[in-house]
C-alpha cells in the first residue's frame, strides 16, 4: 500500500472518530413545550424554574431548543436586560404675570419677587417709581413647585383664554432654580385657528429634553402677549422594573458534625440571596454558611469569614458568610429575618453550621431558601413549530451563540420590545438514558474520549506502518531472487 493511501485512510478514520453524534431531543432527560407568539421571528424566553432544578450543567451547557422535526434552534443566553417604566404626570403651574417692564435680559429689572422660605413663589409686582409703569403684559413667570430627584419636566402645554379663536405668537422659554440665573431652552410658535364649525387647529405646547427646574419664564418674541388660562407641565419619571425572580426551599439533613446541617442543591442554581425559615418561635440563630471543598480549591468570594485552617489532604469546610437569622414574636406580631444578598454561588450542597450550642432535632431543622434571577434566552423561531426546550444531559457541550449572531443589527430598545415566549409543563423523556453525573460540564468524559481517539489513531498508524514495512521486505526479497535467477542464466550461457 502506498503512503498516500495510508494518509487518506487515517484521515477518514480520524474524521469518523471526531464527528459528533446527532443532537436529538431524546438525548435529554427533560423537556418543556415552548409556545411562540404568532408572527414573531425572534423571541425571548425567561428560563423556567424547572430548568435550574433539572439541568445537568452549572453553566446550562446542556440547554437545547428543538423544532417539531428535531432540528436544533440557534439561541443566545444572558442576564435579563434592565428595564424601566416611564410615568407621566401633569403638574399645573402657578402663573404670575409681569407687567410694565421687559422680562428679557439676565434678570427682572424693576420687578419685586417675593418667595416663601420653602421657595414657593408668593407674588411678582412692579416696583414703585420705575420708568415703565404701564399695565401692558410683558412676560409670565411660572412656579412648578419643588420637584423630586427622579422627576424631570419634558414639556409645557398652554390653554388659551375662553373665546380665543385665532392667535399666533412666538415665545421664548427660560428656566431657573433660583430666579436669578436663567437658561433659555427653546422657542416655539403657539397658535390656535378656529373655523365656523368650532373646529380648532392648535399648536399648544413646547417640548424639550427632560430636565429638572422649578421656575420658568415665558416672554414674547413675536405676536401679542397673552394671559393664558392655564399652563400645565408634563413631568416624566423612570422607574426600574425588577427582573423576575425564582426561589427554592431546601430541607436539611444532619451533617457529620454536631450542629451541622447539609442541604442538597441543584447545581445549576446561581443563588444570589439566601435565608433561613425557622420553625421555632423566639429564636436567634447565629450561623455560618459555606460549602465543603477539596484542599486544591482557592475560594474567590468570602463575606464575614472566620479564619479556618485547611487540612493537608481531603475536604475542608469553606465558610462563605456568617450572619444571624431570627424569628421573634413581639406584641402579637413576628419579626423574621429576610433574604440576605450575596455574590452568585453555585454548589451541589450548602452546609450550615450553628455558632451556638442550640440543639435542633430533625423536626426543628431550619429550611434553607435560595433565590436567583433566571436568565433570558433569545432564539430564532425558525423551523417547524411546535418547539421544545430540552435539558438534562451531563455530556452535552455548550451551543449558545453570541446575541449579535442570533439577533444581528437589533438595537437595545428593539431587544426590549421582543415578544415573549412561554414554556409549558415539565415532561420526562422516557427514552433518554439517565446521564452520568458530570463535573465541569462533562470535561473528564470528553478528555477520555479524546485520549481514546488518539490512542486508536496511533494504533491504526502502527498497523499500517507494519504492513508497509512487510510489503517493502517482500518486494526486496523478490527483487533479490530475480537478480540471482538472471545471473544464473547468464553463467549457463
Amino acid at each position: 500500500m502506498k503512503p498516500s493511501l495510508i494518509c487518506c485512510s487515517l484521515l477518514v478514520a480520524g474524521a469518523a472518530l471526531a464527528a459528533p453524534g446527532q443532537d436529538r431531543p431524546q438525548d435529554y432527560a427533560w423537556s418543556m413545550p415552548v409556545q411562540v407568539p404568532a408572527g414573531a421571528g425572534i423571541v425571548q424566553l425567561i428560563l423556567p424554574r424547572d430548568v435550574y432544578l433539572h439541568a445537568s450543567s452549572a453553566s446550562l451547557a446542556d440547554l437545547r431548543l428543538f423544532d417539531a422535526d428535531g432540528k436544533r434552534l440557534a439561541y443566545a443566553i444572558g442576564a435579563p436586560p434592565a428595564q424601566s417604566a416611564t410615568q407621566r404626570t401633569a403638574i399645573p403651574a402657578r402663573i404670575f404675570p409681569v407687567t410694565g417692564a421687559p422680562a428679557t435680559g439676565d434678570g427682572l429689572q424693576g420687578i419685586d419677587i417675593r418667595t416663601a422660605d420653602d421657595g414657593r413663589l408668593l407674588s411678582v409686582s412692579t416696583r414703585a417709581g420705575t420708568a415703565a409703569t404701564t399695565a401692558m403684559l410683558q412676560a409670565l413667570i411660572l412656579d412648578l413647585g419643588k420637584q423630586t430627584q427622579d422627576k424631570r419636566i419634558a414639556a409645557l402645554r398652554f390653554t388659551p383664554p375662553t373665546r380665543t379663536d385665532n392667535y399666533s405668537a412666538q415665545v421664548l422659554l427660560e428656566v431657573s432654580d433660583d430666579l436669578k440665573q436663567w437658561d433659555a431652552i427653546g422657542t416655539t410658535t403657539l397658535n390656535w385657528l378656529s373655523n365656523s364649525d368650532t373646529q380648532t387647529l392648535a399648536n399648544d405646547s413646547i417640548a424639550f429634553a427632560p430636565r429638572a427646574f422649578r421656575y420658568a419664564r415665558l416672554s414674547w418674541q413675536a405676536g401679542e402677549p397673552l394671559a393664558f388660562a392655564a399652563i400645565t407641565a408634563q413631568a416624566v419619571s423612570e422607574t426600574e422594573i425588577a427582573p423576575a425572580r425564582a426561589s427554592i426551599v431546601l430541607q436539611g439533613l444532619p451533617g457529620k458534625q454536631a450542629n451541622e446541617w447539609r442541604y442538597a442543591t441543584p447545581l445549576a442554581i446561581p443563588a444570589d440571596s439566601i435565608a433561613l425559615q425557622l420553625t421555632r418561635n423566639n429564636v436567634v440563630l447565629p450561623v455560618t454558611l459555606g460549602v465543603y471543598r477539596q484542599n486544591s480549591y482557592v475560594p474567590r468570594h468570602r463575606l464575614h469569614l472566620r479564619h479556618q485552617a485547611r487540612p493537608a489532604q481531603g475536604a475542608y469546610f469553606d465558610p462563605l458568610l456568617s450572619t444571624t437569622f431570627y424569628r421573634i414574636g413581639l406584641d402579637g406580631k413576628e419579626r423574621i429575618s429576610g433574604d440576605l444578598a450575596m455574590p452568585v454561588t453555585q454548589t451541589g450542597e450548602w452546609v450550615l453550621q450553628t455558632a451556638t450550642e442550640l440543639q435542633l432535632d430533625a423536626s426543628d431543622a431550619p429550611a434553607l431558601r435560595l433565590g436567583w434571577t433566571p436568565a433570558t434566552v433569545v432564539f430564532l423561531a425558525s423551523g417547524k413549530p411546535p418547539y421544545q426546550l430540552a435539558f438534562g444531559n451531563s455530556n452535552a457541550a455548550a451551543v449558545a451563540q453570541p446575541l449579535s449572531q442570533v439577533a444581528p443589527g437589533f438595537k437595545t430598545d428593539e431587544l426590549l420590545a421582543l415578544k415573549t415566549a412561554s414554556a409549558g409543563p415539565l415532561h420526562p423523556n422516557g427514552g433518554a438514558a439517565a446521564p452520568a453525573r458530570a463535573t465541569k460540564d462533562g470535561a473528564p468524559w470528553r478528555l477520555a474520549a479524546l485520549w481514546g481517539a488518539l490512542l486508536l489513531g496511533v494504533g491504526v498508524l502502527g498497523f499500517f506502518a507494519w504492513r508497509l514495512l512487510t510489503q517493502m521486505k517482500q518486494e526486496q526479497q523478490e527483487q533479490t531472487e530475480l537478480q540471482k535467477s538472471g545471473q544464473q542464466q547468464t553463467g549457463q550461457q
